[in-house]
């Protein structure tokens, strides 16, 4: 799963679309709004976020909502936390470093 979402997120068009989700749920109309991207286009985009679990629709009427999808939102956060504890560790040693090189001492 963590490959689809990243693969889905490695294109900056569906990282846009993602952005304007965040805001909260929205046609595909309305997410083409300032994009230069055909409806076709639109909808492999937002085809590639739902298959990714980032993106799930909802039929309103005779129109569908996108939203960003929690569980994929869990699986990001999932992926971030093996990684939370190892960053401070490597900041604090780029930290002494920066003081030590400040210091005049060797690198």
């Amino acid at each position: 799963m963590e490959q689809a979402i990243f693969r889905a997120l490695g294109d900056a068009t569906r990282r846009h679309i993602f952005e304007k989700l965040a805001d909260g749920p929205q046609s595909a109309t309305a997410l083409r709004d300032g994009m230069a991207i055909s409806q076709p286009a639109m909808s492999q985009h937002l085809a590639v976020l739902r298959e990714a679990g980032l993106v799930q629709e909802k039929r309103v009427g005779r129109f569908t909502e996108y939203a960003v999808a929690p569980q994929g939102l869990a699986v990001l956060g999932g992926w971030l936390a093996k990684y939370r504890a190892y960053w401070p560790e490597r900041l604090a040693g780029l930290e002494a470093l920066t003081v030590e090189m400040e210091r005049g001492g060797k690198a």
